[in-house]
């Protein structure tokens, strides 16, 4: 008899636990919407087991970020993270509204567009699918042309073969806004639409004149031109930089200094946009959390030089959109402002 109960205890304890691990709500933390703490925190259903980060082209400074990133959150938020190389901004903020991505890149402009369902976002009307992650660093406008070209304004590019990045990209917006303080249009140029990689090996084979590349420097396509064919940074002119920023307060000015590039050796004066983070709204405030932890406390591990520009006291710089609730909280837990 002494047997049978104590087994008769120990098959209802097993009961119990099998019982309470079945319905604990499918995630870490045995519930869905509370932890130890008694809020609404934890894991949610509508978090993926993995998660996919939009970068842009190969041969910009996102992707090679975004694979650092990734790598620091599949090693330190719990789940599973792989970078993927997409069209860059505007693309990236549909990939979030449709859930074909979960974290993205994307510059501030860009994503002021979307959140207000302006420019490029017409059609689609406001996006509300994503917030702010975090802001990282200076997203340089670029205009690169070959060492030996004749070009040597923006005015110049009048009639001449221009790839202003991928189609919807913030690319392509920087550089009709640039055009525009010349009084240009892209139908003033034979406009191509071309990645950065794209980009750089159709001048270096002589079939483009000039590209906008707006990217944090020094950006690996050109760097890699410049070590081929030799390349050239178009400055913009001072006046203009006024007036762009009159118009786009986004903007700020920038020097790329001398030497960035190996054939460059003087500075060129041009202007910036900022560059940042964003996350799927829907997902919970425990992941998000965790991720933006994982982003912001291995910067110096990410193996980029533009790391080096990341600062977590700057992480709201720029920022004009809301902040997910689970940045917030560590941004909060840090004095960020």
């Amino acid at each position: 008899m002494k047997k049978r109960s104590m087994l008769l205890s120990l098959t209802l304890l097993l009961t119990v636990s099998l019982v309470t691990a079945c319905g604990g709500g499918g995630n870490a933390g045995g519930n869905t919407g509370g932890n130890a703490g008694g809020d609404t925190t934890g894991g949610s259903a509508n978090d993926p087991s993995q998660l996919i980060v939009a970068t842009g082209g190969t041969g910009g400074t996102y992707y090679p970020l975004g694979g650092g990133m990734a790598d620091h959150i599949t090693k330190n938020a719990g789940v599973t993270a792989t970078a993927q190389s997409t069209g860059a901004s505007a693309e990236n903020v549909r990939l979030l509204r449709d859930k074909q991505a979960d974290i993205a890149f994307i510059q501030n402009d860009i994503a002021e567009y979307a959140a207000n369902g302006t420019a490029m976002f017409e059609q689609d009307g406001k996006i509300d699918a994503f917030q702010a992650l975090g802001s990282l660093y200076d997203e340089t406008i670029q205009i690169v042309v070959a060492a030996d070209s004749n070009i040597n304004s923006v005015a110049d590019l009048k009639g001449k073969r221009v790839s202003v990045g991928s189609p919807g990209s913030g690319t392509e917006m920087n550089a009709q806004q640039i055009l525009e303080a010349y009084g240009l249009k892209f139908e003033d140029t034979q406009l191509q639409r071309l990645s950065f990689a794209d980009s750089a090996k159709a001048i270096q084979e002589g079939k483009l004149d000039a590209a906008f590349q707006t990217a944090g420097t020094p950006t690996a396509a050109i760097t890699e031109l410049a070590a081929t064919t030799g390349v050239k940074i178009i400055p913009i002119d001072a006046d203009k930089i006024d007036a762009i920023i009159a118009k786009y307060p986004f903007y700020v000015k920038t020097v790329i200094p001398g030497n960035t590039y190996s054939t460059v050796p003087n500075e060129t004066a041009t202007v910036s946009v900022k560059s940042m983070l964003v996350i799927r709204a829907d997902l919970s405030e425990d992941l998000v959390y965790k991720v933006t932890k994982a982003i912001f406390e291995n910067t110096d591990k990410l193996g980029h030089a533009k790391a080096k520009e990341i600062k977590l006291e700057n992480a709201l710089a720029g920022v004009s959109i809301p902040v997910h609730p689970g940045a917030k909280k560590y941004f909060d837990e840090k004095g960020v402002k």
